[in-house]
């Protein structure tokens, strides 16, 4: 596994029958016990890493079961995840021994195209709400893969193809409905429950369980101008340097990343991947630049529906596959850095190897540090290794191409990651988490956490420890 887990408080499986028929009388949904036959099917993550068999899962209808079942976890001193989309490559969503809490049946959707904002229920994934809000011409900040669940990605912060322009996935959070470890059930944004609202934007899901959440919406398409540029690795340098040159003076309205994928054919490319939401005619130009470099192998940019942008990298994160990461943002793309991710990326030990340079600035850091949980506004690029293969004796050296990777780029990293990046945090030690704040930022968190979640029932996740009182 990549990730270890906090020590059971109590073991459900010790539980007797007449306990749980008394949770499951409580329960419009399903509560599910190792010999169920849907258990398996629903404790398994997108990560294939991840293998724990949870004691008990409920399967959430409503508030009313996940009220239900927080009370009971609480009563019972159980270990307890809370899964959304279940995408999240640390796993966290699953627990051995303990209590799962599945949302990803809570599927309500409402959009209000006057008013320009979208309430959504916190076991919709990303493609869900992209349907909705597109008819009419709407759309909230999102992800880059869309089958990712709304609700890590934002309370993690939320990159995406619009954030360059529109801020990141928390920056747009309106609202949030919240049950709180002892069992509350709160209304949090600007006005009701502000430092608890503070804490939604990057804080992770370590103050309660959110059930829905309230966004801004953006004018956008539906058509939109982006697709992938191909390039043969030897053109990798030259791409690269054009792609940080360029992104000094970027618009606003141009977001995407540049990347080292794999062919089909197994030959490592590099890729440009703009992304341009304003007016068609002015993203020829402004993108004309970044195409002309070197010879491309394809040039795949073109008009294109927004939705299907969206969904254009699904197929290289399938789910079932093992995957690494290992994440941090960058002081710049120097030179010596993109020597290092070129050489690295001629050796890399899986086809689905690999790394994208994810485009920052414009919108993320007109916001300042302290504004929202969510600190790391100044940073221009982040990067994020990833690698994927199936046979678990592959194990050491994908993980070690990861690491190997990230350790050459540490001269050129900054003191910061984002955290829904963490794959192995707590090998790497609580110092990473506390990374992705800042140490004020992470008092300040821990102090929350304190108000919200003394006891820490909420602790599988990229975990903040209360405050001392």
């Amino acid at each position: 596994m990549i990730v270890s887990e906090p020590t059971i408080r109590s073991s459900a499986s010790a539980l007797d029958d007449e306990v749980l028929e008394t949770l499951r009388t409580q329960l419009r949904g399903q509560l599910l016990q190792p010999d169920d036959p849907d258990y398996d099917a629903v404790r398994q993550l997108w990560n294939a890493m991840i293998d724990r068999h949870p004691a008990l899962i409920v399967r959430c209808t409503g508030v009313a079961d996940v009220i239900a079942a927080v009370a009971f976890a609480r009563e019972h001193a159980l270990l307890l995840a809370v899964r959304g989309g279940g995408h999240n490559v640390a796993g966290n969503a699953v627990c051995d021994g303990g209590l799962m809490l599945d949302l990803s049946l809570m599927k309500g959707i409402r959009v209000d195209p006057v008013g320009r904002t979208a309430w959504a229920e916190a076991g919709v994934l990303w493609a869900e709400l992209d349907h909705e809000t597109q008819a009419f011409g709407l759309a909230a900040v999102g992800g880059t893969v869309s089958t990712t669940g709304i609700a890590g990605l934002t309370l993690g912060g939320g990159f995406g193809w619009l954030t360059r322009q529109h801020g990141l996935v928390c920056d747009n959070l309106l609202s949030a409905d919240v049950v709180t470890a002892d069992g509350r059930f709160l209304h949090a944004s600007a006005e009701e429950n502000p430092d608890l609202f503070w804490g939604l934007h990057g804080g992770g899901g370590n103050f309660g369980v959110v059930t829905a959440f309230e966004y801004r919406l953006h004018e956008v398409g539906p058509t939109i101008l982006a697709g992938p540029i191909f390039h043969a690795i030897d053109d990798a340098q030259e791409l690269f340097r054009a792609f940080r040159d360029a992104a000094s003076t970027a618009p606003d309205a141009l977001g995407g990343m540049a990347a080292m994928l794999t062919s089909p054919e197994g030959a490592p490319l590099a890729a440009l991947v703009p992304v341009w939401t304003g007016p068609l005619d002015e993203g020829e130009a402004v993108l004309r630049p970044l195409r002309e470099v070197g010879s491309p192998v394809a040039d795949l940019v073109g008009p294109m529906p927004y939705r299907t942008m969206q969904t254009l990298f699904d197929a290289a994160f399938p789910p079932g596959r093992r995957n690494y990461w290992k994440s941090g943002f960058l002081r710049n793309l120097d030179d010596a850095a993109i020597d290092v991710l070129v050489e690295h990326s001629r050796r890399a030990p899986s086809p689905a190897a690999g790394f994208g340079i994810e485009l920052y600035g414009g919108a993320v850091s007109r916001m300042g540090p302290e504004e929202t949980a969510f600190p790391h506004r100044g940073y221009p690029f982040n990067i994020l290794i990833f690698t994927a293969w199936d046979d678990p004796a592959e194990d050491a050296v994908n993980m070690g191409w990861g690491r190997e990777l990230w350790a050459a780029l540490q001269p050129f990293a900054a003191d910061g990651v984002y955290v829904n990046y963490l794959s192995d945090a707590v090998v790497e030690g609580q110092d990473r988490v506390r990374a992705a704040y800042g140490p004020a930022i992470y008092e300040r968190l821990a102090d929350l956490k304190r108000a919200y979640d003394p006891e820490n029932l909420f602790c599988m996740n990229q975990n903040i420890s209360p405050a001392p009182a």
